[in-house]
């Protein structure tokens, strides 16, 4: 005889926790300034340590994707929170300065700006009926589809900037 308990039915686990708009900001956030960190690095050892192009390729072009990526994320979720516009291009341009993601995160946390999860249904508040909350909501609706299009934007930006060429010029 089995001491065990029988069990009947399928077995319950617990779901995998949501990622939060907070949660999804701050990692990019925290990503961007890694990424600053690692350019800079790329910098010294190419610039003092003479150690050729490659760390400031390496870097920069990592730097360049998660930079791009935290300005959409800065987008999507500012638009989620129902940011400003004055506030949304403000955290798209604490990207450009070193290590300013993180006190601006700091800032948005103290002043509850990203409390709350994602707005997949409409309220009476009127930023829900705007053709871009109704977008919002459909692609949040729709994760994969969220994902691709997210990903295609920063793959698109970034050949786009890789065809433009590095800042300062191809020959820096």
């Amino acid at each position: 005889m089995s001491s065990r308990p029988s069990v009947s039915g399928p077995v319950i686990t617990p779901a995998a926790p949501k990622l939060s708009p907070r949660r999804f900001y701050r990692i990019v956030a925290i990503a961007e300034t890694v990424t600053w960190t690692l350019l800079i690095i790329g910098m010294l050892l190419k610039y003092v340590a003479k150690a050729g192009g490659l760390p400031v390729l390496i870097a920069g072009s990592l730097h360049g994707l998660v930079f791009i990526s935290y300005g959409l994320t800065a987008v999507l979720v500012g638009v989620n929170q129902r940011w400003n516009t004055r506030l949304i291009v403000a955290a798209v341009l604490t990207a450009v300065v070193p290590y300013a993601t993180i006190p601006f995160d700091n800032r948005l946390e103290r002043r509850q700006l990203l409390e709350g999860g994602w707005r997949t249904t409409a309220t009476d508040d009127p930023r829900d009926h705007t053709a871009v909350s109704r977008l919002l909501r459909w692609m949040l609706g729709r994760p994969a589809v969220l994902t691709g299009v997210f990903v295609a934007l920063v793959v698109v930006i970034m050949v786009t900037l890789l065809l433009i060429g590095p800042p300062g010029g191809r020959g820096n």
